[in-house]
């Protein structure tokens, strides 16, 4: 596999962290699901040198509660311009944006998919992101296509016999 040259990898949320599915209770309180293996992959990602973001259009205390579980420090949510967002994002950082990663999965991810170095549609993303993309998860989104992306790159980097070593040096 080529070397894939990755430090930040940007995600949306909808469709892509989660299943696109909006669930609101009978107050009208929303919710989202996120899979634990996404999760774990974030967590690799982080531990083997991949800064982790997310960028979503919309707002929701929900997102900022997982990514302050996951340790996800830059958070940008209700993005009008994913792709000034994204070129912002890597001026905080100082990642240049040829070595920023984003995974999308609808129209408003293009603006960014357009910038990015490097782009990554989920299995079940709209034709024209799968079209914009360098990789396509077999996984739809929500459901470990985040997970698989991870493993896709830390793969290109050669690091992902390091990351298993974490689970099987346990002893």
């Amino acid at each position: 596999m080529a070397d894939i040259e990755i430090q930040l990898l940007v995600l949306d949320v909808d469709g892509v962290l989660t299943d696109g599915g909006l669930y609101v209770d009978d107050k009208g309180k929303p919710s989202k699901k996120f899979n634990v293996k996404d999760g774990l992959g974030i967590k690799l990602a982080q531990r083997f040198g991949i800064q982790v973001a997310i960028l979503t259009g919309k707002t929701s205390h929900v997102v900022q509660h997982r990514a302050n579980e996951l340790g996800i420090e830059h958070v940008i949510q209700g993005s009008k311009n994913k792709g000034g967002d994204i070129n912002a994002l890597c001026e905080t950082t100082g990642i240049p944006i040829r070595l920023t990663a984003m995974v999308g999965d609808d129209l408003p991810d293009l603006p960014a998919f357009a910038v990015a170095g490097y782009k990554i549609a989920v299995g079940d993303a709209v034709d024209e992101v799968k079209h914009a993309a360098s990789f396509i998860t077999t996984k739809p989104g929500g459901h470990g296509a985040v997970r698989e992306a991870i493993e896709h790159l830390l793969k290109a980097q050669g690091k992902w016999d390091a990351a298993l070593t974490v689970f099987t040096n346990q002893g």
